[in-house]
């Protein structure tokens, strides 16, 4: 929809400067350099909950599924959003209102990948309808399926899975002052109205309008009583909640400019664009686990510096920390060096742990295994026979959504050549982190 940007409006306008999207969980904190808070570092002193109207069918995106339910990195794009708003704190529940059709996938999905702050809502035959249906699941009501009635509700698109927590904590404490919010952005294209014979009439001054964008936050009170009092013609045919306030409950929205990553997967493409959005933000962090050996620290210490000048920040774990709860928060990418064994022993005990941990329900890890043999006795095929078992490893730990991946490195004693075959094994290395490919999973590459 589109507002008229008049002067007289409560319209709050930010500089727009970091566009980076929701990290995909609590592992950008400021050990790793970022200025942003991570997730949950926040408290406000009401109550809030969330609904997200998911019975829309996709038609725009061409596909038989239903675009909410469409998966990409093994996980549908509904879990993304809803993952969103379970890591904040101060979010209390989250109503999903689905149609009847998909109820038992949406189940699926919630003990899949185990969500726990998600309520399950049958949804109406129309948008508006929806919402109100998930209204209704909060209440006074005695009954144990009954939810706590918040002070503020924020209705949000279930296909707009890239919101931060800054963002929403604007909109609530926004729609708690002034009984309504909502995100507005720019225009990017000039707005024209035609005549019946399909020719130009008139076009709008751009610069006087905004697109109302989600998330939106209510007084629950107040956007109850408006889908109480509004029309059936509201119901079949309205599209825009501020306006059901405005016209119902005299209450006028304060409008906060959000970030352009408030954008709605609406077709096809832009499926792959959240893919390649995710991937991106999952390849910003590595560990890389080395014994205490010279020649495991010394190519530790080169993957650092090497990979860092990408971009990516690296830290260093002994192997005795490799199974510490907090080695393991760290990332979803994980460099494994050893020196003339295999390893392989270690690399199970890996996957062992992310599997007990759950580390890779949400996110698939990607462990490279990087195998420097300094001994000069051993044969090439010698070499790869050590690491032979890592196929097999790598086909039961990609059922755990583990990507095991494994380089050989040849030992270099010229110092040039050293630096040219780290910056390889850095190019590879980067590569599989931010491809994540399922195929490649249990390939020996040679460096």
């Amino acid at each position: 929809m589109i507002i008229e940007n008049h002067k007289n409006l409560n319209m709050e306008t930010k500089r727009e400067n970091v566009v980076r999207p929701i990290d995909p969980a609590n592992f950008l904190t400021e050990e790793t350099g970022s200025e942003e808070k991570s997730p949950g570092c926040f408290s406000i002193d009401f109550t809030v909950a969330v609904v997200l109207p998911a019975g829309g069918s996709g038609e725009r995106t061409g596909l038989s599924t239903p675009k909410q339910f469409c998966t990409f990195l093994n996980r549908p794009l509904i879990s993304y959003t809803i993952q969103a708003f379970e890591r904040i704190a101060w979010i209390e529940n989250i109503v999903v209102v689905i149609a009847k059709d998909s109820i038992d996938l949406m189940v699926n999905i919630i003990q899949q990948f185990g969500h726990k702050k998600v309520k399950v809502v049958l949804g109406g035959s129309t948008r508006h309808r929806s919402i109100f249906n998930g209204l209704q699941a909060f209440g006074e009501s005695e009954e144990e399926s009954a939810l706590k009635k918040p002070k503020v509700v924020i209705i949000h698109d279930a296909v707009r899975p890239f919101v931060e927590e800054d963002f929403l904590l604007k909109i609530a404490i926004a729609a708690k002052q002034q009984g309504a919010s909502g995100a507005i952005r720019p225009l990017v294209s000039t707005v024209i109205a035609t005549t019946s014979e399909g020719y130009l009439d008139h076009s709008l001054e751009r610069a006087k309008y905004r697109a109302s964008e989600m998330p939106q936050g209510f007084l629950y009170d107040v956007i109850h009583q408006a889908y109480v009092q509004c029309s059936e013609t509201d119901f079949e045919f309205g599209t825009e909640c501020l306006h059901l306030v405005l016209q119902y409950c005299g209450t006028n929205a304060r409008l906060i400019e959000g970030p352009h990553t408030l954008w709605k997967v609406t077709y096809k493409k832009d499926l792959l664009a959240a893919e390649s959005i995710i991937k991106e933000t999952l390849a910003q962090t590595a560990c890389v686990v080395a014994g205490q050996c010279e020649e495991s620290s010394r190519l530790a210490g080169a993957l650092q510096k090497t990979l860092g000048s990408q971009d990516m920040h690296v830290d260093i774990v002994p192997t005795s920390l490799r199974r510490s709860s907090a080695f393991i928060s760290k990332t979803w990418n994980f460099v494994h060096v050893t020196v003339n064994t295999a390893g392989l022993a270690d690399v199970e005990e890996l996957v062992k742990t992310f599997e007990e941990t759950a580390h890779s329900v949400l996110y698939s890890v990607v462990l490279i295994l990087v195998h420097l043999d300094v001994s000069e006795q051993t044969s090439a095929s010698e070499r790869m026979a050590a690491l032979g078992g890592i196929r097999s490893l790598a086909a039961e730990a990609k059922r755990k959504n583990i990507l095991l991946y494994g380089i050989l490195l040849n030992p270099v004693k010229d110092a040039g050549q050293w630096e040219e075959a780290v910056e390889n094994l850095s190019q590879i290395i980067s590569a599989l982190i931010k491809e994540r490919s399922p195929a490649l999973a249990g390939q020996l590459l040679w460096v």
